[in-house]
């Protein structure tokens, strides 16, 4: 079926249809860069970059902005806590997310723009709310007017008076009325600022978004995402000031994915127990592992957070690593160097039952993706996938040459698919491989020592070794091409 989306502001799952035929335009709300990051600074960038990636194969031109906030009040009392400055705490915290994005592959952003960058944009649109009678200054801060915006509510589904009921709103003074929020803040001494018509002061967190987002991809662009925590009031604030200064549409559709728990808990910064950070987890778990968690379940549902969920999942993983290793020893080529399609198209399994099996778990895995990115069904299909090609490779040698043309057939497909979900994108380095690196050597060993002992001829030690491995979850397989070993279950 063609691309279906689930937009929370219809409630809906819709046909994906572009604002220009053939192009995507992107937007996903960047963190406010005042700590280091943690696991759950990850969980959008990771899902929209297979989103990308996606939509990238299907054919699309995509072009995706991720914001950094980097003047805010969370800044200003982190810096003044650290005794440094808003600006040098921006740029060291920055630094960090871009290192732990490029760790877990998330290298297709476009654009990453500051919000310091687009004070004039900012500046702008302020200044046009207030001439539409949108906004209203107060005593040097400027506050747009939610009574006048009468779709207010649309994406959280709630009239305004029932989403303030519990909400986190500003309390002020100046404002007319509760809900109102702030566009421009005056500047308290010792604070950010920058010169305005209103004197001087800082934008608010939320014009920030529709200032960037519309300079870079104009006011009404395909795809509007971030977590399920920003619905209200971030992107209801967003939507508001947005289609009231252009008097268009302002995203299409609004993805929203579900948040990271631990223990039940939402990851965040708030609750010091649920942190972890990036840096240590990059310290402990491949990339691979760290991503694939991420994308194991549907985005909009809730991912739980644990050690014991990794190293099941590290495990899992390493079926594929071993399928990679064996049709290097069989064909003498690199999986990672196979020439994959880089665009959707049709699959000839020709007569093959093996890649009649392989076209099946392919288009239910391109199936799932159409399904509103559901990247746990596909990521289900790619292990079925390589469970197919490890059983078809048992007994291959360089000789079976028939053979081994439907086998690497089978891997391109294997490697067009991860591809896609930007998982297995180059060998893992000795240095990403797990703490319990020394397993594979000390197993390669025990498997020479048993050669060793069954060219003796002592088959008794040789079948108690295959029985001791067996009772520990390897198992060994005897091949013409020689003896591998597999753990249970992959």
């Amino acid at each position: 079926m063609p691309l279906h989306v689930y937009n929370t502001l219809t409630q809906a799952k819709e046909p994906f249809q572009t604002v220009v035929p053939g192009k995507v335009g992107m937007y996903v709300c960047g963190p406010t860069v005042y700590a280091p990051s943690h696991i759950g600074h990850m969980v959008g960038p990771v899902i929209f970059d297979a989103i990308k990636r996606y939509l990238v194969y299907l054919g699309y031109e995509v072009t995706w902005v991720v914001n950094i906030t980097d003047v805010d009040d969370k800044l200003i009392v982190q810096a003044r806590q650290d005794g440094t400055t808003v600006k040098d705490l921006a740029q060291r915290v920055t630094a960090d997310y871009l290192e732990c994005l490029g760790a877990l592959g998330v290298d297709g952003i476009d654009h990453m723009p500051r919000a310091t960058e687009h004070i004039a944009d900012i500046l702008e649109i302020t200044q046009g709310l207030i001439d539409k009678g949108f906004a209203y200054a107060s005593s040097g801060d400027v506050y747009f007017d939610v009574s006048k915006a009468p779709a207010y509510g649309k994406l959280s589904h709630r009239d305004p008076e029932g989403l303030l009921a519990g909400a986190r709103i500003e309390p002020s003074a100046r404002k007319r009325y509760p809900g109102d929020f702030a566009l421009w803040k005056a500047s308290k001494p010792g604070e950010p600022a920058w010169e305005s018509p209103w004197g001087p002061g800082r934008p608010g967190w939320h014009i920030e978004c529709s200032a960037m987002s519309m300079k870079l991809l104009g006011p009404h662009f395909d795809i509007h995402g971030g977590g399920l925590d920003l619905v209200f009031p971030h992107h209801e604030n967003e939507i508001a000031q947005s289609e009231s200064f252009s008097g268009q549409t302002f995203a299409t559709y609004w993805l929203h994915n579900g948040l990271l728990t631990k223990g039940g808990r939402k990851i965040s910064k708030s609750d010091p127990d649920t942190i972890v950070l990036m840096r240590d987890l990059l310290q402990a778990h491949a990339p691979d592992t760290i991503r694939a968690l991420l994308l194991t379940s549907h985005y909009r549902r809730p991912i739980d957070y644990g050690t014991s969920r990794l190293e099941e999942l590290a495990r899992g993983l390493q079926a594929f690593t071993r399928a990679f290793e064996r049709f290097e020893r069989i064909t003498g080529a690199s999986f990672y160097g196979l020439d994959a399609p880089a665009r959707r198209g049709d699959f000839d399994a020709g007569a093959s039952p093996l890649l009649e099996e392989i076209a099946e778990h392919r288009h239910r895995f391109l199936g799932a993706m159409d399904d509103d990115f559901n990247t746990g069904g596909a990521l289900g299909e790619l292990y079925d996938i390589v469970h197919a090609l490890n059983r078809f490779a048992h007994g291959l040698t360089a000789e079976s040459s028939a053979l081994i043309d439907e086998y690497r057939a089978g891997m391109t497909v294997l490697r067009e698919l991860t591809r896609i979900l930007g998982l297995f994108r180059q060998p893992v380095a000795r240095a990403e491989l797990p703490k319990d690196r020394l397993a594979a050597p000390l197993l390669d060993l025990l498997v020479q020592l048993r050669a060793h002992v069954r060219k003796e001829k002592n088959y008794k030690l040789a079948d108690e070794i295959r029985h001791k491995l067996a009772g520990l979850g390897v198992i060994l397989e005897d091949t013409p091409g020689g003896t591998t070993w597999r753990i249970e279950g992959e």
